[in-house]
């Protein structure tokens, strides 16, 4: 059925309670995040960068800012312009072969796996090879960013000191009951600046623990906030950049619908061969069969039932073979489209074997080629709906927004959608990405499942 939007059922039908209800379990968990913080593998991870990402930036950077600076100095001279040239040249190089072992880093420690930049491969002559290498923006991103990983680095040893603090302060009791006391701080200075008191009493060591404890569930956030900020710079800096990036995204989906395009034609092809083409052949051929069994003209008919079963067979087959050409055409463009695509969509919902909820807001019509892709698209997650999700009911919701389309199925199912090998969600994420679009799956084990296509209106 259709109707203009998707109302949920009351919260009590559901078995959630009340909203004061809904909102308690939420506590715990977001309790237990903030204590688990510091035991949590993430937080291991991103303090480890932190340690083994200074050493690293105070290598880098001293050799390629001096490099950098005698260059650029010997480059004012007429005498020592070659030497400085080549220095800078080197600096790059350097810089470069930084760049890779900070990408691996990354990769290893967070996760984040950016991919390298082209490498400059200079013809020419020497000269020539020198102004390549000195137009090379990789290279001077890859600069860029060793010199601005000291400071970064330095605030993620900033960071790493919290740790330390924390584990300091926090063995305060028991460092007294070791070593008795002593004329030393019983509290770390916190990071953030002051001094370090004393504890006169055991009881006072307490206090330093409490601190300690407070440090260490601080510290996770403080390491995890440098850790964003290298991280940005990793993407921006490291990577191919924004113009090579987009360049090989579009050459992808260039390939994407030229594979798409090919397969097309290849599913036609067949279709045309082993459908209609049999249907046309078997009709020739019953109507030559009808026509030897007429006779001559003013011959009496000998045989009228037989001639009488050929030409029905004849009918049977051009029938056939119409149907099969007209569910051809559909597969190519759904004659519903004519019409624009709300009505479209509500065709195919009111024809879906699972109750359908539909609401479309599209005031602003798409080019054909995007109304295509979303039938399409809403056509196949519906289909994967009544197929494989076990739901009682769908939800197919159009809007158009900002120069974007819309369009978001839901279901009520058991969950798990996962985009993959063999999976249909992967051929209409490829189908998207030929225009520049999205798709975004949402779907927990045990449901609900949403999946959203952003589209382009124009392509």
């Amino acid at each position: 059925m259709t109707t203009t939007g998707w109302k949920h059922p009351p919260d009590a039908a559901r078995g959630h309670g009340t909203g004061a209800e809904r909102k308690a379990p939420g506590a715990g968990p977001a309790l237990r995040n903030v204590l688990g913080a510091p035991l949590t593998v993430r937080a291991g991870a991103e303090l480890a960068y932190c340690l083994a990402g200074f050493p690293l930036a105070l290598a880098g950077f001293l050799p390629v800012a001096v490099f950098l600076a005698l260059g650029a100095a010997l480059t004012v001279s007429l005498l020592g312009a070659v030497l400085g040239l080549l220095l800078i040249v080197t600096a790059i190089g350097l810089a470069r072969a930084l760049s890779a072992v900070h990408r691996r880093l990354t990769a290893g420690l967070l996760g984040e796996r950016v991919p390298a930049p082209a490498r400059t491969r200079p013809a020419g002559g020497a000269v020539a090879r020198l102004d390549a290498r000195l137009r090379d923006a990789a290279g001077w991103r890859s600069v860029a960013y060793v010199l601005v990983k000291l400071p970064v680095a330095t605030f993620g040893m900033y960071a790493a000191g919290w740790w330390l603090t924390g584990l300091i302060d926090l063995s305060a009791p028991l460092r007294w009951a070791v070593f008795g006391r002593r004329d030393m701080p019983t509290i770390a200075p916190l990071p953030v600046g002051g001094g370090a008191p004393y504890s006169t009493s055991f009881a006072g060591t307490f206090v330093a623990a409490g601190v300690g404890a407070v440090t260490l569930l601080t510290a996770p956030w403080v390491t995890r906030g440098v850790v964003a900020v290298d991280r940005w710079l990793v993407r921006a800096l490291l990577g191919p950049g924004e113009l090579a990036e987009r360049v090989r995204d579009l050459e992808e989906t260039r390939a994407l619908a030229v594979d798409d395009s090919a397969a097309l034609l290849r599913r036609v092809e067949r279709d045309l061969h082993d459908g209609a083409q049999v249907r046309l052949v078997a009709l020739a051929l019953s109507l030559d069969m009808a026509r030897e069994r007429l006779g001559a003209d003013g011959d009496p008919v000998a045989d009228p039932g037989r001639v009488r079963q050929l030409v029905d067979l004849a009918h049977r087959n051009a029938t056939e073979a119409l149907t099969e050409l007209r569910d051809l055409a559909r597969g190519l463009h759904p004659p519903a489209l004519d019409d624009g695509l709300p009505d479209a969509l509500a065709t195919l919902a009111a024809r879906s074997a699972l109750p359908v909820e539909l609401a479309v807001d599209v005031p602003e019509r798409p080019t054909p080629a995007i109304e295509t892709i979303a039938y399409f698209c809403a056509a196949e997650l519906l289909t994967n709906v009544i197929r494989h999700s076990g739901a009682r009911r769908a939800a197919l919701r159009v809007s158009t927004r900002h120069g974007t389309l819309r369009l978001t199925v839901g279901d009520d199912g058991r969950g798990g959608a996962r985009a993959g090998d063999g999976s249909g969600l992967t051929g209409l994420a490829q189908r998207v990405r030929t225009v520049d679009g999205t798709l975004e799956i949402s779907s927990p084990a045990g449901g609900p499942t949403t999946v959203t296509v952003v589209l382009p209106l124009r392509a």
